[in-house]
């Protein structure tokens, strides 16, 4: 092998190391729905109908990716939401 060839398993870890974080929330027995998505519209500016589709999704199935980006983003999400009382978490996004 040449000097300076990426072989293509080195190409695909680098790829994966370049996935984007998220940011979740999850379902909790607190918070009014209302003030989900209230919160999500003040916090991302979501319309009503996005920030609904979200609190939904976390109300259903228990959690909802509501952002995305770099990790120092979202764990700035993460303590916006925190401060609005919500539980959520930073996590690397999952593959496909």
């Amino acid at each position: 092998m040449a000097l300076g060839t990426i072989t293509e398993s080195e190409t695909e870890t680098d790829l994966r190391a370049d996935r984007p974080w998220v940011c979740v929330v999850w379902d909790d027995p607190v918070n009014l729905m209302s003030y989900v998505t209230h919160v999500f519209m003040v916090l991302f500016g979501y319309s009503k109908d996005r920030a609904t589709e979200l609190m939904l999704k976390v109300h259903n199935e228990g959690k909802a990716v509501v952002t995305t980006g770099t990790r120092e983003e979202m764990e700035r999400d993460v303590q916006r939401l925190h401060e609005y009382g919500l539980w959520a978490t930073v996590q690397r996004e999952i593959e496909p």
